[in-house]
């Protein structure tokens, strides 16, 4: 899955990016507008609008002179995998997070970082995952290790990405904090919170 444009698995460039544009806000935009919040080239936006509202996905609003305004069709029968759609990064965080709240043995703490957390990976790039083993879990614990395979199996299924899993041990979390290696800023800068207390405030504490 293209972590910086989740949809784009069923959408086309165009459409996508416009699509959750417009499902991000219920006030009727102009087609200059949609163009430049979706990134989206203003003749290429204005030929997916035009396609969208024709499969009625799109309402068109005449606003005087040659302007026209758009707004998503939200009782439209397509529109809750639509939204679905535009919601595929949300989705694949709630997942993640639902997955580590069933574990036997729960870490310390869990966080998504990297591309994925950033949005700005794409279907080559992993799913970054920082967790912290607790005390008293030995590393080769066959209920930890095996918590950790199903995390990255489901993450594979879910998207089709690969998952990188950075462990640590909770005893190594002062030195971690003092000596602060690149995955520890990575995490804390990007960090996502699956599991524990927010790698913002683990992390930075002496």
């Amino acid at each position: 899955m293209d972590m910086s444009s989740p949809y784009a698995v069923v959408l086309s460039p165009a459409e996508g990016p416009i699509l959750a544009v417009l499902a991000g806000t219920t006030r009727a935009l102009s087609g200059r507008e949609v163009a430049r919040l979706s990134g989206v080239s203003a003749n290429g936006a204005w030929k997916a609008l035009r396609r969208l509202a024709e499969h009625g996905l799109v309402r068109e609003e005449p606003a005087g002179g040659r302007t026209t305004l758009y707004s998503l069709n939200r009782e439209h029968i397509a529109i809750e995998a639509i939204t679905a759609l535009t919601r595929l990064r949300a989705i694949l965080i709630d997942r993640l997070r639902d997955r580590v709240a069933s574990w036997t043995l729960p870490p310390t703490h869990a966080s998504m970082f990297g591309s994925a957390a950033r949005g700005d990976g794409d279907t080559c790039s992993d799913i970054d995952v920082f967790v912290v083993r607790p005390l008293g879990t030995d590393e080769d614990d066959p209920q930890w290790r095996s918590q950790l395979d199903e995390l990255a199996k489901a993450a594979w299924s879910w998207t089709g990405n690969h998952t990188s899993i950075a462990e640590m041990p909770e005893g190594e979390l002062t030195r971690l904090r003092r000596e602060r290696p690149p995955v520890v800023e990575d995490v804390i800068r990007d960090g996502i919170t699956l599991a524990g207390e927010p790698a913002t405030s683990l992390l930075s504490r002496i």
